[in-house]
């Protein structure tokens, strides 16, 4: 790092000593330039100095860090954003039977219509005990009994359909290997017994 400024002052000193010897005018003859241009002006600096300083090696190298391996670390850090309704999204809340009309139906009709002021005008009171009884015994048959009909209804039909796909499956390469030369003699699935397919 110290070799640029003395190169810089060798450059410099060269080119400014240079346009001032060349453009240097005679004047008259007298007893003090005689003197001065029999003695040439000394340089500011030393060209022998600027060789020693060149030829010697630096004592530090000049560009630190090339045989220093670069270390890097990433690293990630996400703010965990927790809202109310995050929170209110993991409960398993689910809502029971829904009266009719609605929940705010219910509402307005059980504030203004009090159980204790107003008994015949509540949601089941056109019904006795008995009616009561029946209607839920039907939604109970209705609810467990119904499920367990209907899905054993749709397991006798998937299994007729599928019965009925593999005898088309069993016809289409009947035909196909009939319709062959030799009937369908060196064909795999011709080779194959029907019980197989």
């Amino acid at each position: 790092m110290r070799l640029i400024p003395l190169v810089f002052t060798a450059v410099f000193g060269l080119v400014a000593a240079a346009p001032l010897s060349a453009q240097e005018t005679q004047p008259s003859p007298s007893a003090d330039t005689v003197s001065s241009a029999q003695d040439p002006a000394p340089l500011p600096v030393s060209l022998d100095k600027i060789k020693v300083a060149l030829e010697q090696t630096p004592a530090v190298p000049v560009l630190r860090g090339l045989n220093e391996r670069p270390q890097f670390k990433v690293e990630i850090h996400e703010r965990l954003q927790f809202t109310l309704e995050d929170f209110l999204k993991t409960m398993d809340v689910k809502p029971g039977p829904i009266p009719a009309g609605g929940l705010y139906g219910y509402e307005q009709q059980r504030q203004m219509f009090p159980a204790t002021n107003y008994p015949l005008q509540q949601p089941y009171a056109a019904f006795s005990q008995s009616e009561l009884l029946t209607i839920l015994i039907e939604n109970l048959a209705g609810k467990y009994l119904a499920n367990r009909a209907v899905n054993s209804i749709t397991a006798a039909e998937r299994a007729h359909a599928e019965a009925a796909a593999r005898e088309e499956v069993r016809r289409s390469i009947a035909d196909y290997c009939a319709a062959q030369p030799n009937g369908g003699a060196g064909i795999q699935i011709c080779a194959m017994s029907p019980d197989n397919r």
